[in-house]
């Protein structure tokens, strides 16, 4: 499923990227140079636990899905990375194999920079030694976050502040109300509760009392947000 070339909505989400697009213009296109593009279908492997590390990547179309897996064989879902972000650096850094399993969720498409280009990239390039300090230091605040809201905040307020990262990533204007967002990556109640550290039926609980507060709309598609605003004084309010 490989085509050598990004399509113009693919380059611009790597283009916007938030850390991508902080880069000086000689290491943008130090990087894209020797990047190649791999396309994946839902649910395709794209790299394992265990694996070498080979190649920095980032997702330009879709999500990729990183999970582990249990002591009971279940596959359990840590986080989806969005368009514009990238990922697989650690154990290129570190020499170590891959920590987790990375799959396509949706069609997907990624780009890749070999392992020996990245070296290469980080020799000729000292900027790009800073960046990668940035880049980590925001992945460890994020984590910090995410324990913080685990352990303070309640599941409804946790799941509102999914809800409006999801809308931020992947919203997609409603034609028939300019104020609704769909969601456009679509989750199984189960894989959003994996994402909160929560069961599906308690999550399925929450939804629904969102959706009787019309905050959201649930749909055999996915998730319509109907109110940000409404989510966003959840999340205020349990803070």
């Amino acid at each position: 499923m490989n085509n050598p070339i990004l399509t113009l909505e693919e380059r611009e989400a790597i283009d916007s990227g938030r850390w991508f697009s902080t880069l000086s213009p000689s290491l943008r296109h130090d990087i894209l140079r020797c990047a190649y593009v791999k396309r994946f279908r839902d649910s395709e492997l794209i790299a394992a636990r265990g694996d070498p590390p080979e190649d920095w990547i980032a997702c330009a179309k879709g999500a990729v899905r990183v999970s582990s897996t249990s002591i009971s064989g279940k596959q359990i879902t840590l986080t989806y990375v969005e368009p514009g972000i990238w990922f697989g650096d650690v154990a290129i850094f570190d020499g170590d194999r891959r920590t987790h399993d990375a799959y396509a969720h949706g069609d997907c498409t990624i780009l890749c920079v070999a392992k020996a280009d990245f070296q290469k990239i980080l020799a000729t390039h000292v900027e790009l030694y800073e960046a990668m300090l940035r880049l980590h230091a925001r992945r460890i605040r994020q984590l910090y976050g995410l324990v913080e809201d685990l352990n303070t905040l309640p599941l409804r307020a946790r799941l509102a502040k999914q809800l409006i990262h999801l809308v931020r990533s992947y919203g997609v204007a409603s034609l028939s109300n300019a104020k609704e967002m769909r969601i456009g990556l679509h989750l199984a109640q189960e894989e959003l509760a994996q994402l909160l550290g929560a069961s599906r039926q308690r999550v399925n609980q929450e939804l629904k009392s969102m959706e009787r507060e019309q905050s959201i709309r649930i749909e055999p598609g996915g998730l319509i947000v109907r109110d940000r605003d409404a989510l966003m004084r959840i999340v205020e309010t349990d803070h």
